[in-house]
């Protein structure tokens, strides 16, 4: 390595740190782009299999499937990279450093991005997207098969509208309790990447902020990999922080403090901060040997035969076996919130049907956003007429639009209705309503919601709809929680969708008819109200999420029905006192006492002793676990003792004495999930000394 770069130039150097690299045919460097995308999919670069939206894929709670699917991306991803031509691969989206998976908390249900992420819990994404960055980056003792990339670091969750300004002052205790846990833990496990976030953290910007990339990153972490900023967030330093006063002296400040490669073009100003003495050459070189560590990893320095993936061919490409995996992880990815008397599964007998709604034939609901594309899409009206049996009549109608204040005009929807034994209503939201800056083409915020209800138009037509309905199915899409509780009421079922990737209507047609029983956990709590939330732009974790709000939810975190009935007893732990520093082992009889085959996650949650500034419940370990009809198991689980550690207002964790309450069962301890419907928890006392 220090031999390559003494053979570089200074203007060479500095475009290697760009996310476009030029190639230099005199040494061999291959021109490359670094910018890549693939969080539930290879995308933005055609062809690919589209799983559903990360959002989706923590609702399965299912480690080894993330696992999987994310090992079909990196295959998919070098499968593409092996079939284009080496003096093209300079184009983006054509390159193996993938800049997913986002691991921010989702800790407000308005922001549009957070269908990106694994949801509101630390544990839980920090579970969740070790394995979907394992199986990015492969177990290869000298190669990496892609790279992932821990993203947006840190304290960055909304709004996005004001994401290039907005400084995050979070209480210490937040940053370490709530913020920062899952990046320390993808770090820990060899993540490659981890990309700044726009906004400012404590009068910092993120991708220039000694505080979080030299003193925490690089650091108490010990970071060995390399920094990337969010796209063209450097030019924010001085066009909207105003900490700098020239993209010279921005490229500076962040590639002093660890920013190594540049989403943008604000690095090609090191020029002149290297003449102007803002910063020296040997700089550049710290952050130059981290990038060129990753390529020589990748193998994109060595001859092409050298990777263990250098046979892979397209034909994996969106291929039946992968289409299988994401068809799984749609199913798995289902949650049922309601189903009064049995409603579901639907009978395939030749009763009639209505699919009707402004999502039923939406091709976008499949998607959400950062998305790869599929030739065969399979919408929720195609999925429910192609499952359904060739004499069923099966009609389809818009009904209403997906946004606006009311439907004028005649509709003949209603009478179909009337004519149907089951209505199957699919509305929500579409990537329209809720996203990135810049992709959301009916948002008026910059991507985000002003309300968490159903817009008006549908709660309208909704209403409505129930007068003319014998059987009425609601069926949600979106990214993030929807506020239902009138909509709840009077629904015979309701069905949390996602958005379920290019076999989506073929899971939820294979869930609303019984083939599967629903399995699908929330990863997110739900608000009665938008009155419910805090501020937006509040950091603060008081009321937000499962752990630190007061107000009841509509749905719990971690709830899902199935068509089984599951039962927990016989909870036993091998000691009630523990010692601080001590792990807790315990173990808990289930038993599905249905008909159905169908899966259930076990979730544990520790109480801490009552405090202010202390969470209600903490999650510290879950598995989904498979049963026959009937079947019984005994499950083990065993709690480390840090899962005990408790944050005071310096952010330091503390072991804290005194009464926990440990609970396990179906969904998180608090009101509401057995009034829903989820079997009774089992509870103990643990008393920590």
């Amino acid at each position: 390595m220090t031999d390559l770069l003494s053979r570089l130039t200074l203007p060479e150097k500095i475009n290697q740190m760009l996310h476009t690299n030029d190639a230099i045919p005199r040494l061999n460097i291959p021109a490359y782009n670094w910018w890549n995308e693939g969080c539930h999919g290879v995308g933005r670069n055609g062809k690919a299999t589209v799983f559903p939206q990360v959002i989706g894929l923590a609702a399965t709670w299912n480690r080894e499937l993330i696992r999987e699917v994310s090992n079909i991306v990196s295959d998919e991803a070098r499968a593409k990279y092996n079939a284009v031509e080496p003096e093209k691969r300079g184009s983006i989206y054509q390159g193996l450093t993938f800049w997913t998976p986002n691991i921010n908390i989702f800790r407000d249900p308005r922001w549009g991005r957070g269908q990106e992420t694994f949801g509101e819990d630390p544990y839980l994404t920090a579970e969740l997207a070790t394995q979907y960055v394992k199986g990015l980056q492969g177990d290869d003792p000298n190669y990496l098969k892609t790279t992932a990339c821990a993203k947006h670091y840190a304290v960055h969750s909304g709004p996005e509208d004001e994401r290039h300004t907005f400084d995050a002052q979070p209480s210490l205790k937040d940053l370490y309790e709530t913020y920062l846990p899952a990046f320390e833990r993808l770090v820990n496990e060899g993540v490659e990447t981890v990309m700044g976030a726009y906004n400012r953290v404590f009068g910092e910007p993120a991708c220039g902020s000694k505080f979080l990339l030299v003193d925490i990153l690089r650091g108490a972490w010990s970071f060995k990999g390399h920094v990337v900023s969010d796209c063209g967030a450097i030019d924010d330093f001085h066009q909207h922080h105003k900490v700098t006063k020239s993209a010279a002296e921005s490229a500076a400040l962040a590639v002093k403090n660890g920013c190594d490669l540049n989403c943008g073009c604000t690095y090609n100003d090191l020029l002149e901060a290297v003449r102007s003495g803002l910063i020296t050459e040997k700089d550049l070189e710290i952050s130059l040997k981290r990038l060129l560590s990753t390529k020589f990893r990748l193998g994109l320095l060595d001859p092409e035969d050298k990777t263990p993936w250098a046979g892979l061919s397209t034909d994996i490409v969106d291929s039946p076996k992968h289409r299988d995996v994401s068809r799984k992880a749609a199913t798995e990815s289902i949650v049922l919130l309601k189903n009064s008397n049995n409603t579901l599964p639907l009978p395939n007998d030749g009763s009639s049907l209505l699919v009707v709604g402004p999502n039923a034939a939406n091709i976008n609901v499949l998607l959400g956003n950062y998305f790869g594309f599929s030739p065969n899409m399979v919408t929720i009206a195609e999925g429910v007429v192609e499952k359904a049996k060739v004499t069923t009549r099966v009609k389809y109608r818009q009904g209403c639009p997906l946004v606006g204040k009311e439907a004028p005009g005649v509709n003949y929807t209603f009478p179909a209705a009337e004519m149907s034994d089951y209505v199957v209503a699919v509305m929500g939201l579409d990537p329209s309503l809720e996203g990135e800056e810049g992709d959301t083409v009916a948002s008026t915020v910059g991507g985000d919601r002003t309300e968490i209800e159903l817009p008006a138009v549908q709660k309208q037509f909704l209403k409505e709809l129930r007068k003319h309905s014998k059987k009425l199915i609601l069926v949600l899409t979106g990214g993030s929680a929807i506020s239902i509780p009138e909509e709840h009421e009077y629904c015979d079922a309701v069905l949390q969708v996602w958005y379920p990737g290019a076999e989506g209507g073929r899971a939820v047609a294979d869930v609303l008819f019984g083939e599967i029983s629903p399995s699908g956990k929330m990863p997110v709590s739900v608000p009665f109200s938008t009155k419910d939330l805090p501020a937006f732009n509040d950091y603060n974790m008081q009321g937000r999420t499962y752990r630190f709000s007061e107000k009841p939810f509509l749905y719990p975190f971690g709830f899902g029905l199935s068509y089984s009935k599951f039962a927990y007893s016989n909870l036993q732990t091998d000691q009630t006192h523990l010692t601080c520093g001590e792990s807790l082992s315990l173990s808990v009889d289930v038993c599905n006492e249905g008909k159905f085959s169908s899966y259930e996650t076990l979730q544990c949650y520790l109480t801490p002793p009552p405090g202010s500034d202390r969470p209600q419940a903490v999650l510290v370990a879950f598995e989904k676990i498979a049963f026959a009809p009937g079947e019984m198991k005994q499950i083990h689980f065993c709690i480390p003792d840090k899962m005990f550690l408790q944050y005071n207002a310096d952010g330091e964790a503390i072991y804290t004495p005194g009464r926990y309450i440990l609970s396990i069962g179906s969904a998180s301890p608090l009101p509401g999930a057995e009034v829903l419907g989820a079997p009774k928890p089992q509870t103990t006392i643990i008393n920590l000394q």
